[in-house]
């Protein structure tokens, strides 16, 4: 949570909405704490239309997991920032092998991408009236991004805080949990009908494969994302 906080409860949230596991246990979250939540997602020219298409079959799958809650998802929003997405080019955006650079970041990662994310997802809360910025950002189990860590969230705050003239909370409910805490969160929450969805429908995969069905879900199995979801999945069953 950022340092900015209002005087009175939040009763609305937007949500920076991927399709991916962690945005879809952000946007069960959510629902369980605000009685209006609306989500935005981002087309900066991923490489693989798939994460777009998880978008909407989370959203429509959600009000089925969560009905107690159905009536509280509103609108979702897609901005287009493709011309950042070829500023910023990365794995994610053009064909490049996944590897580290010389900074030791992997090539998936996108320079700014949750900086850019979060002033866009701010501006369209303040128009939208939405009272929390709400994210999946983790700096427990994650790839090293730098945008990832709560002290890039605590500082983006302030600023859109100090640059907006009012108190701009971000939510960041999975910032200190591992992977394998982020699919027991999803099961507290919305029991067996969540995690099945967030196996079947969600995507995580850099290399956009959904041709390969594993326990934890779809994808190559291989990269990055697929590894800290897999290992993640495996650790919450052994604890169960």
């Amino acid at each position: 949570m950022s340092d900015f906080t209002s005087s009175t409860p939040a009763a609305s949230a937007l949500v920076l909405f991927s399709g991916g596991q962690d945005s879809a246990t952000c946007l069960a979250w959510a629902l369980e704490r605000f009685v209006r939540v609306e989500t935005v997602g981002f087309d900066y020219g991923q490489r693989h239309v798939v994460e777009m298409q998880a978008r909407q079959a989370v959203r429509n799958r959600m009000v089925e997991a969560l009905p107690q809650w159905a009536d509280r998802l509103g609108p979702d929003h897609v901005v287009d920032l493709t011309g950042y997405g070829r500023i910023a080019e990365s794995a994610l955006t053009a064909d490049r092998k996944i590897e580290l650079d010389a900074r030791g970041l992997p090539t998936t990662f996108v320079p700014g991408r949750n900086l850019v994310f979060l002033t866009t997802a701010a501006a369209l809360a303040d128009r939208r009236g939405l009272e929390v910025l709400v994210g999946g950002m983790c700096e427990t189990d994650y790839s090293g991004y730098p945008d990832c860590r709560n002290d890039t969230i605590q500082a983006m705050a302030r600023a859109l805080s100090l640059g907006l003239d009012k108190p701009v909370v971000i939510e960041t409910p999975l910032m200190w949990l591992t992977k394998a805490q982020t699919w027991d969160l999803a099961h507290r929450i919305g029991g067996d009908a969540l995690v099945e969805l967030i196996i079947e429908d969600s995507h995580t995969c850099y290399q956009g494969d959904r041709t390969h069905r594993h326990a934890w879900g779809y994808g190559c199995g291989d990269c990055p994302a697929c590894e800290l979801r897999a290992a993640g999945h495996a650790e919450w069953v052994a604890s169960r």
